[in-house]
């Protein structure tokens, strides 16, 4: 089993908060993720500083566009060495093929994870997009998309977890955002769970950002969520 399960949202936005922060993430317990402020703040130095910090790299960048645009940005992030990257599932699936195989030719190859259904969609705002399917039904739909596609896996709530673990399998990694440990505010997520929770649902791997870097000591905080699991 994975001893690395807890993958840190680094919530930050120049190079000099990043350097701070990594130093206080013990990279035996935890790797990283890289949002879309980050990145597009400081671009690819962001890679960098974290496997300077021997942390492994989950490239949070949610690519969605035609096919071949989609394939050549995911072997960018996969040239980069990036341990983990993503893509929406609802670009559908020739987009999310081409991604795929696109990385065949690579010397190294990241997991790629499809994106579901965002963890701050509640069913209100999901039914607001005009979906013909419930919220829940709408998560199921496009990760047995991914998995047909040849995907690695998806990130979903955990409350999605147990039945997607039952339907797709055990070989099939379960990303999970939305994580916050019972000491922590639910801030702007709508779908959460405690870590001991989504370990038990299923998830592979509990994406949590603010409880632990917004702490006073992200290492301590780290130290916090382990004891949950």
């Amino acid at each position: 089993m994975d001893n690395r399960r807890i993958v840190v949202a680094l919530d930050v936005s120049t190079a000099t908060e990043l350097r701070e922060l990594v130093k206080q993430i013990p990279n035996t317990h935890c790797r990283v993720k890289i949002g879309k402020e980050l990145f597009t703040s400081i671009g690819p130095l962001a890679i960098e500083i974290c496997h300077e910090a021997g942390l492994d790299v989950f490239l949070d960048l949610k690519f969605h566009d035609i096919p071949n645009t989609c394939a050549r940005a995911v072997r960018a992030a996969a040239r980069w060495g990036v341990w983990m990257t993503n893509i929406h599932c609802s670009g559908g699936s020739d987009m999310m093929r081409a991604a795929r195989e696109i990385l065949e030719g690579e010397s190294h190859r990241p997991l790629l994870i499809g994106v579901t259904v965002l963890t701050s969609m509640s069913e209100t705002g999901h039914q607001e997009l005009g979906s013909i399917r419930e919220l829940g039904s709408q998560v199921d739909y496009l990760a047995g998309l991914a998995r047909d596609s040849g995907l690695d896996g998806v990130v979903c709530s955990a409350q999605e977890v147990r039945r997607l673990r039952q339907s797709l399998g055990s070989n099939f990694y379960l990303v999970t955002p939305g994580i916050r440990p019972s000491w922590a505010a639910t801030d702007d997520q709508t779908r959460i769970v405690t870590p001991s929770e989504a370990i038990a649902h299923g998830s592979d791997y509990l994406v949590i950002g603010r409880p632990i870097t917004a702490s006073d000591h992200p290492g301590d905080a780290v130290t916090r969520v382990i004891k949950e699991l």
